[in-house]
């Protein structure tokens, strides 16, 4: 079975999503990849880890997987080490498609996430995103700061829904340097209003990308 060159996963060969590129054929699992490929071919077929992202100079492992959206920033003041007030931004417009596909991976199927009748009949006047799903944005954001960051602890209080549609900005900046590569962040996460929707703290072990 080929690997997709963008995003790591395995493509089918019977597909007709391929691209050629100095004489080889590669195939894809989304048009969205073969896209990001065709922009710049030859970083993802030179590089060692060609799938992985780059920002402020540094490798971060969130990768460029076409179906995935979401957009990051990243302001850090040492690209071999994380220390206070480095932070990330992360933003990304949950949509319907989102939700329902959450609902199917997880087995929660609450009305309120999925029946726009039902929901309508409640507080929040519609249907809304889960919670979980919203709060996974602070893994996402995690995906994009130097080193392979490992979820340790999160606290989380959910201050406001998120209605389908809205686009989201989560924002994790790191507060306290603990010891043994652990470090605590702050995590929050607003929706287009400006408004806070989640407010917490993480705590996370950094590791070194794998050679």
């Amino acid at each position: 079975m080929p690997i997709d060159p963008v995003c790591g996963m395995e493509a089918s060969e019977s597909n007709e999503i391929t691209a050629q590129f100095e004489g080889t054929t590669y195939y894809f699992c989304s048009t969205d990849c073969r896209d990001f490929f065709d922009e710049h071919p030859k970083r993802f077929v030179d590089q060692p880890h060609p799938h992985l992202s780059e920002a402020s100079g540094v490798t971060v492992p969130r990768l460029y997987y076409g179906r995935a959206g979401g957009e990051f920033d990243l302001s850090i003041a040492d690209p071999e080490s994380l220390s206070v007030g480095d932070r990330v931004e992360f933003r990304k417009t949950l949509t319907d498609d989102d939700v329902r596909k959450f609902a199917e991976a997880t087995g929660d199927t609450n009305a309120l996430h999925l029946n726009d009748s039902f929901a309508e009949k409640t507080r929040f006047g519609g249907r809304i995103a889960h919670g979980t799903l919203v709060s996974g944005l602070i893994s996402a954001a995690l995906a994009c700061l130097p080193g392979l960051s490992i979820y340790l602890s999160q606290n989380l209080e959910f201050e406001g829904p998120v209605h389908i549609g809205e686009t989201l900005t989560t924002v994790c900046e790191v507060n306290d340097d603990l010891d043994g590569d652990r470090y605590q962040l702050t995590t929050r996460i607003e929706n287009g209003d400006g408004e806070r929707v989640l407010d917490g703290t993480a705590t996370v072990l950094v590791d070194p990308l794998p050679a």
